[in-house]
């Protein structure tokens, strides 16, 4: 060793200045190398075209149909092809990730909008460029069926960590990927598509986009015709290559300098690759979602990506009613002639749309309220009236909600029915819609028992469930009897009647037709339900000219086929296929002035509670229940003859009965800000539904929540059972009970899940934190009510933000026979719970302890995690627990 560094000792003192300073600048020349490698190679998602050869490509593939197509730059080393692997529906849950620049971008809600139209289920994210990627598997299960880039160059210019990893998922899973490329001011005019053989041209303005027919990812887009006229915008991107895996999807001319010149070179505006490259199947688009064409090919390639498990069936049913067939102004109603044309375009869109017949509402007052020449329109309407479906309004118009006696709703019904009787017009279509939606949702429940009763109603539609915007969010649901079905806008109002007056030029009726508003409505709903009026077919005839149109674009553009349904059979149909829906979610109507104005005014919003207590069962509700109700501003429900002191609204049957049934419970207001209604039901804790429903119809309402060990909770829950002579209780014995397996009989597996379920305290109430914020929701130490019941309402009390603050240490006294705290009255007695309460059992066996120690040790530190994150502290209980975990 001391020989080699003698050497080298005497090598260095041989080297002259010369070689030394040629050393320098040979390392000099190295470092400028790897950084101008890392600076323009990795750093820069684009490349200038022309420099360098197409990694991968393939000479003599893809001139896509065109001899004027810019020529493709020339191969290079060619890499061996790979298969993508199809779709794998049963690896995948059905969730689209969608990666966002901002939670404002445009672009980003234009592509949820569409996920959510199409009631697809979807994550969105803010684009990582060197961030970390959001967990991509669970359990070796893929959590996304698709990936989707608002920007496609985020995915592109990922770092090598985050790109390898999204790659190898979408590779293994079958995962593809869909993503726009948005140029601006500073995009390079060409470039190549780093890591792929694609070339780009960006800041293009096009014209004359068709739809190329041999594209395999084409289900409902129809390729034959071709939308003339130029495309909205000049910064288009268009794709080339000459590699196999890509095959255009949208084509479309560069538009031509002069007029009068030659037709400009078609490019490829949309491109799909086959996966052929690396194995993944992706398709790009040129621009963003604001050229209607690129919405119809986005649900096309969603469906193809996804193996067609994120799909839109073909079949579309549509159904136009014409409210107020008998009510418009002098002037604005039909005449012969329109009634003339009415009947000849339903029999024309019949050869189109089987079964069309236009729906048709009627108030029977207002029959013959026109001129002259409308009145015989009147009368020869009458007289085709076998021609058309029929359904019934009020008889004067009025709205339901206004009607608060059932009888004297009905006389008004009864009147409409026998002007109907009396002109030959069918009252056996089971359909009715209330003038301004009033009464069907908030519900006016008069209103459905009169229907029932005087027409036989099985259907309805309103546009306001759950809310009138955004209409993609509307609804179905059934209620006493009667399905409830979502209705849709068509851009046609009472005041839209003549063509060159339409609200901002004819074109804008035309955009709504062709590829805008209302042909997305029937692209993205199978079932809809269009409101027209009157006045649209009078005069200019707006409703013919709309719907004539509006078939000939679907059936231009798209393989939809179009039909049409009578109102009861629409609504068998649209349960089939939405049957998630027939429950509805109450919402409080008092959040929607729209709602508000069309609900009784004898009802207030007022009534409802301002609190719940959730539960969960066997830990202390009922002496909390007991202890708010002793504080003046407070005051509880009305007891339940079934279920005593809970109402038990929002996790079972009685939800079902509706909201006016659930303000039933609770006394009229007294127009006093001191007025603090609660309710308490110990079941609502661990419901799957509950969250949901209380957070809709009380979003502002306080949760209070008692926690006990979950072990103790379990054997006070079996204990409970045994007092109540349940058989399985009787002949189980507790450990028998929470160590019964799976083949045990169903019975003991029901009371097992009783005693075990709800102490899962961390998954009950993250549900309850998913639809209420954590200053909402107050997590009592059941131990602590047990032993300082005035302290823990001292801070119950803050939580509610009383300002009437109640001393409960002068009003408690601990009741040494019952063992629990009870209510001091004068005189010294105590008033306390029930004999069913307080009562003493047993000592838990040692084996059970250990057991449901060691069952409920993962789920009490993920509730430790949870309560920490509330700014909560532990309850003292959960402390000693979490000694026990270490």
């Amino acid at each position: 060793m001391m020989l080699v560094c003698g050497r080298m000792r005497r090598l260095y003192r041989q080297l002259t200045l010369q070689t030394s300073l040629l050393l320098l600048f040979l390392f000099c020349m190295v470092s400028v190398l790897i950084s101008a490698y890392f600076l323009y190679g990795v750093k820069r998602e684009l490349e200038p075209a022309g420099v360098g050869g197409v990694e991968g490509a393939e000479e003599g593939t893809a001139n896509w149909e065109d001899p004027q197509a810019t020529p493709s730059p020339p191969s290079a080393r060619v890499l061996p092809a790979r298969t993508a692997k199809p779709a794998d529906t049963s690896r995948t849950d059905p969730v689209v990730l969608v990666f966002v620049e901002s939670l404002y971008s445009q672009l980003g809600q234009d592509i949820v909008a569409i996920l959510e139209s199409g009631r697809f289920r979807y994550q969105t994210e803010i684009a990582p460029g060197k961030g970390d990627m959001p967990t991509l598997t669970d359990k070796n299960r893929g959590r996304f069926t698709l990936v989707i880039y608002e920007n496609i160059l985020k995915y592109v210019n990922l770092d090598a960590w985050n790109r390898e990893l999204l790659d190898k998922y979408c590779v293994e899973y079958g995962v593809g990927i869909i993503g726009f490329f948005k140029a601006n001011e500073n995009s390079l005019q060409s470039a190549q598509l780093k890591g792929f053989p694609l070339f780009l041209h960006s800041n293009l303005g096009l014209r004359d986009c068709s739809v190329n027919p041999k594209s395999p990812l084409l289900l409902i887009t129809k390729a034959l015709e071709v939308e003339r006229g130029p495309l909205p915008g000049d910064n288009w991107t268009v794709f080339q290559s000459n590699h196999s895996t890509y095959e255009p999807v949208l084509l479309a001319r560069g538009r031509v300098a002069e007029a009068g010149g030659p037709p400009g070179p078609v490019h490829a505006a949309v491109v799909q690759d086959l996966g052929l490259h690396d194995g993944i199947q992706r398709v790009l688009f040129g621009n963003n979602l604001n050229f209607w064409l690129h919405k119809l090919v986005l649900v096309d390639a969603v469906s193809f990506l996804t193996g067609k498990r994120l799909s839109l069936a073909l079949e579309r049913y549509i159904l136009v009613d014409i409210d107020d067939i008998f009510v418009g102004k002098e002037g604005t109603r039909m005449k012969v002639s329109d009634v003339k044309a009415l009947l000849e375009t339903q029999n024309e869109l019949r050869t189109h749309v089987p079964n069309f017949t236009f729906n048709l509402g009627f108030s029977g007052k207002f029959f013959h309220a026109g001129t002259d020449e409308e009145d015989l329109g009147d009368d020869l309407l009458l007289s085709y009236s076998k021609e058309f479906w029929w359904f019934p309004h009020m008889w004067s118009h009025m709205q339901p909600h206004l009607f608060h006696n059932q009888s004297v709703l009905a006389e008004q019904m009864l009147l409409n029915r026998k002007f109907a009787e009396d002109h030959g017009i069918p009252t056996n279509m089971g359909y009715a819609v209330a003038p301004h939606h009033s009464g069907v949702y908030p519900i006016h429940m008069q209103l459905y028992e009169a229907w029932k009763k005087v027409w036989g109603i099985k259907v309805t539609s309103t546009e306001e469930y759950p809310h009138l915007k955004p209409a993609r969010f509307r609804r179905g649901f059934i209620h006493s009897g009667i399905s409830v079905l979502p209705r849709q806008t068509c851009g046609l109002f009472t005041h839209t009647i003549f063509y060159n007056e339409y609200p901002g030029s004819p074109k804008e009726l035309d955009k709504l037709i062709n590829g805008g508003e209302l042909f997305l409505t029937v692209l993205l709903n199978p079932i809809s339900i269009f409101m027209t009026h009157l006045s649209n077919y009078g005069n200019d005839r707006l409703g013919l000219y709309t719907f004539k149109n509006l078939v000939k674009f679907v059936q231009t553009w798209t393989n939809l086929k179009l039909q049409t349904l009578p109102p009861v059979q629409l609504a068998q149909k649209y349960f089939q296929i939405f049957p998630e829906e027939r429950d509805p979610i109450w919402q409080d109507p008092c959040e929607d002035k729209r709602h508000k104005d069309i609900w009784s005014k004898e009802k207030t919003c007022d009534r409802f509670p301002k609190l719940l207590i959730i539960g969960p069962q066997k830990t202390g509700t009922t002496a909390l229940y007991l202890f708010l109700g002793m504080h003046p501003d407070l005051t509880s429900n009305y007891p339940s003859k079934e279920t005593f002191e809970e109402i038990q609204f929002f996790n079972g049957r009685n939800y079902h009965k509706g909201i006016d049934w659930y303000m039933e419970h609770f006394p009229l207001p007294s127009n006093t800000s001191s007025d603090f209604y609660f309710e308490k039901s110990a079941n609502y804790f661990d419901s799957e539904v509950t969250a949901r429903r209380a957070a809709a119809l009380l979003p502002k309402a306080k949760i209070i929540t008692i926690l006990i060990n979950p072990a103790d909770r379990a054997y006070s829950w079996y204990q409970h059972q045994r007092a109540h002579d349940d058989p399985i209780a009787q002949k189980y014995t507790f450990h028998d009970v929470i160590t019964a397996g799976r083949d045990a009989p169903i019975k003991l597996k029901v009371l097992q899940s009783r005693c075990l379920v709800p102490g899962l305290y961390a998954t009950h109430l993250q549900r309850w934190l998913n639809h209420y914020h954590p200053s909402q929701i107050l997590v009592l130490d059941g131990q602590m009510l047990r032993t300082e019941p005035a302290s823990v309402m001292d801070k119950i009390q803050k939580f509610l933000g009383l300002t009437n603050v109640l001393n409960y240490h002068k009003i408690l006294a601990f009741d040494p026979k019952k063992g629990f705290w009870c209510q001091l009255l004068d005189g010294g007695k105590t008033k306390c719970l029930g004999k069913s309460k307080g009562r003493r059992y047993p000592d838990m066996d040692v084996d059970s302890r250990s057991f449901l120690r060691e069952h409920y040790r993962e789920h009490n530190i993920e509730l430790s995690k949870l309560l920490y994150k509330m700014g909560q502290p532990l309850p003292s209980w959960l402390r000693e627990e979490l000694l026990h975990s270490r």
